[in-house]
């Protein structure tokens, strides 16, 4: 379970995400996950830096996440030169792997302003417990663990049973 507990660079990243996106009231980023699919905290996190860049409430009202996740990824390649490394199709799940959202962010977080106050950390320290860690986050580790333990048993029986076999040609090799 320690993997779910975030490093100080997460709560850094975080506070600076929810610092920057404070504005935006469709948007709460709680987590490097489920807060991202839906493609407004991407493009909250740009128009908060970059209002120049596009209208904010056409792209809010976009019908689809897809539609708006591509559009942040095109933005931020376009007018940042972030490379595209993110499939909208990826992240519009119910939980988007969070490695590749933080690598993401932080390649924003590389190229927009950085400031963070000790208010936003203090924020991202007080969030409750539970919204750190999404229900998601926490199946995906506990069949991870699981998945690991039905590996290690089938190595364990497949290890037994080589062994068998060995004992066993041994034993009619010797009898040749």
């Amino acid at each position: 379970m320690a993997g779910l507990q975030q490093t100080n660079s997460e709560k850094i990243l975080l506070s600076w995400v929810r610092q920057s996106t404070r504005n935006y009231p469709q948007v709460n980023v709680i987590n490097f996950t489920s807060s991202w699919s839906d493609g407004l905290a991407f493009n909250a996190l740009l128009h908060s830096h970059r209002p120049d860049l596009f209208d904010w409430n056409a792209v809010a009202s976009q019908q689809s996440p897809v539609q708006r996740l591509d559009h942040a990824f095109n933005i931020a390649r376009q007018h940042l030169g972030i490379e595209k490394l993110l499939d909208p199709e990826d992240v519009a799940t119910a939980c988007p792997d969070k490695k590749s959202i933080l690598m993401y962010v932080t390649s924003l977080f590389q190229v927009l302003p950085q400031q963070v106050t000790m208010e936003a950390i203090r924020e991202v320290e007080m969030l409750p417990r539970h919204s750190r860690v999404t229900r998601e986050e926490h199946i995906q580790v506990h069949h991870q663990q699981r998945f690991s333990q039905e590996v290690s048993c089938l190595t364990f029986l497949l290890s037994s049973c080589c062994f068998k076999v060995i004992v066993s040609l041994t034993y009619l090799i010797n009898l040749m």
